[in-house]
């Protein structure tokens, strides 16, 4: 393939008729966003749980999603996916311990739980600088690997010029971002999802179908890639474990290592263990607890069992098609393969819907992005040290004009980027260490701000230094620097993500648990106000003591709900992904372990808490 296609007249009305219909929804509810930030930024906390998850699954969606993912695949193989799987443990507190525990606190931002949580010039200076570092430093890298992603598509799909694309992209998703509030954001999400999830399941069919189905696939890849390859890497889940006789060095350079680092240390140590940020922003705009718990739990099952198997079977369709990236396509690398797939099979039409579909996963990213990154900047910077006393409209509007300033810094961090996967390792380096510290602060008083700025600062140092170290190398051997190209070569070994973890979470852990006994404990009136507020459970010693509990600690009976969580979904994950790839056997198994890890969450967490807001409710 040397060309590639012009779009029908049909592809286009479908594209321009999807960019009408998500500018009709801003347009239709930015009076209601406008009224206040409550409004603009949580949808003045009255959504029910369908929505809210359905929101979450389609946020973490973007364009950059199914090319990350082409990339692993064609890369280390599918096992590679456990990059973000290993995230299910830490996301399942999300749903049984944080999602209940955010709504409780009802917060804006989960910035602006700092200064509840902690006191005085540490706590106002962590929210400000958490604001600012997730708002800009960390959106921009984000939003920019998702337009360039996004780029990437329609470079290929439309015949442009990547620029013209990374651009035409911006302009289409700032309008709708400006103009649609978290109102506008959720609602599109619905339909964005529908789109995003149809249109991937029939580029994954067709594929499928192309190269004469499943069986015929694993026969073709074998052919090109040798049996050997393929049983160990491209479709196996797990990768295999080294030999007995590796030396030490040679079983930590080795793909069984780099797994049990990610199943071991990432899932409880990245900055998203308490929710995320803009999945916080969600929790918090539920109507309930129940709402929370529910919508969270839907987000995990979708984004981790129901989403990933299309986007897999087309990229391994892909090896098969593309064993080698054409040359006009080479700057894009391996992620290529997942465009140049629809560009190759999708007729009048289809072709359509599957760039509307991108175009959907990349603006629910972005406009969420924008809204929650505009939202720190005003609640928590804007607001709080600057302006504390203008009214509602004056900070909406104030937030707007942060949406544009954020849109364009983006595009343009994006021109720098070219690895996407590479750029979600630097963010997960970037705050490797925290994750500990944001569990324990609900459920340990003796957890402080200074705890929280030092696991934040020694992530982000170490990260910074190991990056910098790889662009002296890399300018010095006389190639050229590019955002995340290259690894760090330290002791004759090439840092990779799991590497560095090993070096950025023990350092960071140390030096906040240092922090923490070297510096006092917070006062007992801000503990005790916090405790009242949201009532976690957990090791409170005599702040516990004196408060009357109007709620049921969170802890109760976490253990075995965390377990039939991972039960439920992880079985769902690759119990399906084991009946795509024909494993029927092993498919009996592993769903009958997620029917079993459902029926242990339905009885030991759902049926309770609907108990509960049954009582509340007649009691109110």
């Amino acid at each position: 393939m040397t060309d590639t296609i012009s779009l029908h007249w049909a592809d286009w009305a479908i594209i321009l008729a999807y960019i009408g219909f998500s500018l009709g929804v801003g347009i239709y509810f930015s009076k209601r966003a406008a009224a206040s930030t409550e409004e603009y930024f949580l949808s003045g906390r009255s959504l029910p749980w369908w929505i809210v998850g359905t929101s979450m699954v389609a946020t973490t969606f973007a364009a950059d999603t199914p090319l990350a993912i082409t990339e692993f695949v064609r890369g280390p193989g599918i096992w590679q996916n456990w990059f973000w799987w290993n995230l299910l443990m830490g996301s399942l507190l999300g749903v049984f311990l944080f999602s209940r525990l955010w709504r409780r606190a009802e917060v804006l931002t989960d910035n602006e739980l700092l200064e509840i949580r902690y006191s005085g010039k540490p706590a106002a200076f962590l929210r400000a600088f958490k604001a600012g570092y997730f708002s800009i430093l960390y959106n921009f890298i984000v939003m920019g690997w998702v337009i360039n992603a996004m780029a990437s598509v329609m470079s290929v799909m439309l015949n442009m010029d990547k620029w013209t694309a990374v651009w035409l992209c911006v302009i289409i998703a700032l309008v709708y971002a400006i103009l649609s509030g978290f109102w506008g954001v959720v609602i599109t999400d619905l339909v964005q999802f529908c789109i995003a999830i149809f249109g991937s399941i029939a580029l994954a069919i067709i594929a499928l179908n192309h190269v004469g189905g499943m069986e015929s696939l694993l026969s073709k890849l074998s052919g090109l890639l040798g049996s050997d390859a393929v049983h160990e890497n491209t479709i196996k889940f797990i990768p295999p474990v080294p030999d007995t006789g590796v030396t030490t060095s040679a079983f930590w350079e080795s793909p069984f290592s780099k797994f049990l680092i990610f199943i071991g240390v990432m899932w409880w140590s990245h900055h998203g263990t308490d929710g995320g940020g803009y999945i916080i922003q969600r929790m918090s705009s539920a109507k309930n607890e129940r709402h929370a718990l529910l919508a969270t739990l839907w987000f995990n099952l979708a984004h981790y069992a129901l989403r990933v198997w299309p986007w897999v079977i087309v990229a391994v369709v892909s090896i098969v098609m593309f064993p080698v990236i054409p040359d006009s396509y080479s700057e894009l690398g391996v992620k290529a393969g997942y465009p140049l797939v629809m560009n190759t099979l999708l007729g009048p039409g289809l072709k359509g819907i599957l760039i509307v579909s991108f175009l959907a996963a990349f603006m629910s990213t972005i406009d969420t992005h924008l809204n929650w990154a505009s939202s720190y900047i005003i609640n928590d910077i804007y607001k709080r040290f600057f302006k504390p006393d203008e009214s509602e409209s004056h900070y909406v509007l104030v937030g707007k004009i942060s949406t544009a300033i954020l849109m364009v810094m983006a595009a343009f961090t994006a021109m720098k980027m070219q690895s996407i996967s590479k750029a979600w390792e630097f963010i997960f380096s970037m705050g490797a260490g925290i994750g500990l510290v944001l569990i324990l602060r609900w459920f340990w008083w003796r957890v402080n701000a200074w705890s929280e700025i030092t696991a934040l600062s020694t992530s982000i140092i170490v990260t910074l230094i190991l990056e910098t170290i790889a662009g002296i190398q890399t300018i010095q051997a006389g190639n050229e620097y590019t955002l995340f190209g290259s690894a760090p070569v330290l002791f004759g070994i090439s840092l990779q993500i799991h590497h560095k973890l090993m070096i950025i979470v023990p350092l960071a852990v140390t030096a906040w648990i240092a922090a923490t006994f070297f510096t006092k404990p917070e006062p007992n009136e801000i503990l005790t106000k916090f405790y009242q507020r949201v009532q976690p459970g957990g090791w409170w010693g005599p702040i516990s003591q004196q408060i009357i509990h109007t709620m049921e600690p969170v802890t109760h009976g976490f253990i075995v709900q965390w377990i039939a969580g991972i039960m439920m979904i992880y079985g769902f994950t690759f119990g399906i992904g084991s009946l795509v790839f024909t494993k029927y056997s092993q498919a009996v198994v592993l769903l009958g372990f997620a029917m079993l890890g459902t029926f242990l969450v339905w009885n030991r967490s759902i049926s309770k808490l609907n108990k509960t807001q049954r009582t509340q409710t007649t009691q109110s």
